[in-house]
């Protein structure tokens, strides 16, 4: 029997250890610093953007602000950005004649710089949005663990310097100095820092860099990161987009080359694996506070914090995006027309200086997401051009094309669907799309009475899946017949005559003959000559 003052000791450390368990199970955590130890030195906040500071700290009189100017050593511990008047739309906590703004969100136009000890290059050169996990300004909530959004925005990230530091924003759009571009700008800003005494050893300097490119990933990896010197890699920001698209790879590495390795010695096989995730993104986003993604256009982004096992280097460290060595068919199948990916990041490090300079910043224009165009930035194939009215062509379909599937119809034909059929448009090459099911697709045709024509059936199985698509194709009443290996693709032409569309209508039932597959159909004409 223990003593009564050690059984409440074991059940109050069993206690505390269950609750540990309970929070490393629930939420990431990470190491705060130690709260009661008594910090030396002075916390003081420099204020600037709102209309009772100073007209040179506003974008009344300029279109780039000095935000902070401060003489070191020191440490930049926060600093807030509030939401611009024209960022606040209609808000349903706040009374109507209480809405100020139009609800227009900030975008690439303004960068964020951040330059140290007086060089002549910033350390941190970023699209201002970008850098707080909020690319191109599409988010009203950010919330992680660094950086977050909110009717304002929020970083975290330490920043100790030796001799002075210099955070400035500087507006690169058409809008001119004035009323008009202060509603646009963040309109109240702070920058809080603490006095050091000298600058801590073993520190390094933090540098931010943002990059965007629209490349073939099966012919060239993006590179998000270049750089020298000695230092540590503590996070990043990702968006991964297949532009006019509904689908995007996930299936890349990241890679990261440390000290000029050829080989990553870390390398994520996987985009959503690396960022926490597995089997893809989740249905809906997700935002804890080291990983977290979420939807960006029809594409997605995603961010991840290293601070507790940050990537460090000696002498310089690349930060690339690619397929793994042994992925050949996805280099091959992202190799082909149609298939450029666009990529933005922004990645978070420390080094000491001197630091080798950051890549220029793109123009405005270029900083854009792409346009959501299929194919782009190529054109499209001209088998969507084709003159349907010269080969006699009254309906014309392409099933689950992003656009728009009726490409062409006459008056008095129409198409509608049977049930559940889900759309699908992530194959590559020229016929990218099509609609789906495990069981059957069925669809009604319907014309003018008594019409007599051929009805054109195009599938295809691009991607060979389960060992290859088999299915059986039924017009009426009738089975035209069962079909399989049809990866290149397979026109089935059916001949109706008059009297079977004597109701105005062709029913059509594709069925799928192989478990585990779908049936598939990427294409439907009605030709009449």
């Amino acid at each position: 029997m223990l003593p009564e003052f050690l059984t409440i000791l074991l059940k109050w450390t069993l206690g505390i250890a269950l609750l540990f368990l309970v929070v490393q199970g629930h939420a990431q955590s990470w190491q705060s610093p130690d709260l009661a130890q008594l910090t030396p030195g002075k916390t003081k906040a420099i204020n600037a953007l709102w209309g009772e500071n100073p007209l040179d700290v506003q974008f009344k009189t300029t279109k780039c602000v000095v935000v902070a100017n401060i003489q070191g050593p020191g440490e930049i511990t926060m600093m807030h950005f509030a939401y611009a008047r024209d960022q606040l739309g209609q808000d349903a906590a706040k009374p109507l004649r209480e809405q100020t703004g139009n609800g227009k969100s900030l975008n690439r136009d303004l960068v964020l710089r951040i330059y140290w000890d007086g060089e002549s290059r910033p350390s941190v050169e970023c699209p201002f949005v970008d850098f707080f996990c909020d690319p191109d300004g599409t988010r009203d909530v950010v919330n992680t663990a660094m950086v977050n959004v909110r009717r304002g925005f929020n970083c975290y990230f330490p920043m100790p310097f030796k001799k002075s530091a210099k955070v400035e924003l500087v507006y690169e759009g058409s809008v001119e100095p004035g009323n008009d571009l202060v509603r646009m700008m963040p309109c109240y800003s702070y920058v809080c820092y603490r006095t050091l005494s000298k600058f801590p050893r073993d520190a390094g300097y933090f540098c931010a860099s943002w990059r965007q490119e629209t490349l073939k990933l099966g012919l060239k990896e993006y590179v998000a990161l270049e750089m020298e010197g000695k230092g540590k890699l503590i996070g990043w920001n990702v968006t991964v987009r297949h532009p006019g698209r509904r689908n995007y790879p996930v299936d890349e590495n990241e890679k990261f080359y440390i000290d000029g390795e050829t080989n990553a010695s870390v390398e994520f096989q996987g985009l959503e694996d690396s960022f926490g995730f597995s089997w893809g993104f989740p249905a809906t986003e997700n935002m804890f506070p080291l990983t977290g993604w979420f939807p960006f256009m029809q594409g997605a982004a995603a961010y991840r914090f290293f601070l507790q096992d940050s990537i460090s280097f000696d002498h310089s460290l690349k930060v690339a995006i690619g397929f793994g060595k042994n992925e050949e068919g996805w280099r091959r199948n992202f190799s082909k027309f149609g298939t450029s990916l666009q990529f933005s990041s922004t990645v978070y490090w420390y080094q000491t200086e001197p630091h080798a300079p950051l890549p220029p910043m793109l123009p405005v224009a270029e900083r854009e997401p792409a346009p959501e165009k299929m194919f782009w930035p190529e054109q499209i194939n001209s088998q969507f051009d084709d003159d349907f009215k010269t080969n006699g062509t009254k309906l014309a379909l392409f099933c689950g094309f992003p656009d728009n599937e009726l490409i062409y119809s006459q008056p008095g034909y129409s198409i509608s669907w049977d049930g559940k059929s889900e759309e699908w448009d992530g194959w590559d090459g020229d016929v990218f799309f099509c609609r789906q099911n495990p069981e059957e697709l069925g669809f009604h045709l319907g014309l003018p009475a008594h019409a007599h024509g051929t009805l054109r059936l195009y599938i295809i199985d691009a991607d060979r899946y389960m060992g290859g698509r088999k299915e059986t194709i039924i017009v009426g009443s009738e089975t035209v017949g069962t079909f399989e290996n049809f990866q290149k693709g397979h026109w089935i032409e059916v001949p109706i005559s008059s009297n079977k569309t004597a109701n105005g209508r062709v029913d059509v039932r594709i069925v799928n003959a192989r478990d585990g597959a779908n049936a598939v159909l990427s294409k439907i004409e009605w030709l009449e000559k």
